[in-house]
């Protein structure tokens, strides 16, 4: 019997990783999402599925069982990057909708049989750069639409995660190499295509370092970095990241143009100043959760309708092989020190 909520018919949601954004996601699902339900959790660690499950009163099984489960409607895929092409691709089969976290994958080479497997399928494949989804991101693209800041000249995006040098190390341990660019400023080159529409990224050029924690240089890990990227409208943008930002999560955008600006992202939690001796304070915001909460809600329930037929993605795979055919230009750019023009990827 097809259940519904005030009206809509319910989305059963199958979730696939059972981490940290996972955990998040599942919340959302399971609380804040008009529609939808939290139906099947799985993760390769299957004491992690059945925990988080448990919370919400859902079932715990393997991939291939909830991916296989014909009461599922749509795949949420929050599992390691690495994991992503294979899980798309088994979703797409099964005939699944498939929404998936940023990275969609880490090559061309695999986001490319992604899109073809859905395509392929006839289903829908949505990714999760949630900053289009914020409320301040969304105005900003809609005011560049409309011709508010006329011709972009100046873009800059700016990713800096909280953290301590002190407590870098254990962190840096589990770092993949490449990771400031393919999972971290991949949010940046989405955001930069995304308020520069209809130009194509033409060139860019790489400055990084490990500055954060200089001792895991060796193995690859980058926790500082500045890509500029040069578009062929002629707009010149930045977007820089780094992994240790004292002062909380610091997400920011600007587009500057030939009749204005517009900027987005915010630092403070709340409008509140205090103001004593000392001088003035306010309290800032302590990561992507608090940040990002109605975005990372509002990707998800537009992902319901995308299930039920009403929308088309608003975020699609070719949007995710942009975004990463810049991040593999800035990899290269870093690794030969020079110039890289994007049709060379």
């Amino acid at each position: 019997m097809m259940r519904n909520d005030h009206g809509l018919r319910v989305v059963r949601l199958g979730l696939i990783g059972a981490g940290r954004i996972g955990t998040m996601h599942a919340r959302n699902i399971a609380r804040h999402v008009p529609g939808a339900e939290l139906a099947v959790v799985a993760d390769a660690r299957p004491e992690a599925a059945q925990r988080l499950a448990g919370t919400y009163d859902a079932d715990a099984r393997d991939v291939e069982g909830l991916i296989k489960d014909p009461e599922i409607d749509g795949v949420v895929i929050t599992s390691i990057a690495a994991a992503h092409l294979e899980l798309i691709e088994q979703a797409a089969e099964a005939g699944k909708p498939v929404w998936c976290e940023k990275p969609a994958s880490l090559t061309l080479e695999e986001i490319d049989r992604a899109i073809a497997a859905t395509e392929r399928a006839g289903v829908a494949f949505q990714v999760g750069f949630n900053r289009r989804f914020a409320r301040d991101f969304a105005a900003a693209r809609t005011t560049i639409e409309d011709g508010g800041i006329g011709t972009p000249q100046l873009m800059r995006s700016i990713t800096r995660d909280p953290g301590r040098p002190e407590g870098m190390g254990a962190v840096a341990a589990g770092i993949r190499p490449w990771t400031i660019f393919r999972e971290t400023l991949i949010h940046d080159f989405d955001t930069l295509l995304w308020l520069n529409p209809g130009a194509r990224p033409v060139e860019v050029y790489t400055k990084a370092d490990a500055l954060v924690a200089p001792e895991y240089k060796e193995n690859g890990l980058l926790d500082t970095a500045v890509v500029m990227i040069t578009f062929d409208n002629g707009a010149i943008a930045t977007a820089e990241a780094n992994f240790s930002a004292l002062y909380g999560y610091d997400v920011r955008g600007e587009v500057f143009g030939s009749k204005g600006m517009v900027v987005a992202g915010r630092l403070a939690s709340s409008p509140m100043v205090h103001y004593d001796v000392r001088g003035l304070h306010q309290h800032t915001l302590g990561s992507d959760e608090e940040m990002f909460r109605d975005a990372y809600v509002q990707e998800l329930a537009e992902f319901t309708e995308v299930v039920r037929g009403n929308i088309a993605a608003p975020v699609t795979g070719q949007d995710a092989r942009n975004a990463l055919r810049v991040a593999l230009a800035a990899m290269k750019s870093h690794q030969e020190s020079r110039p890289v023009q994007v049709g060379e990827i």
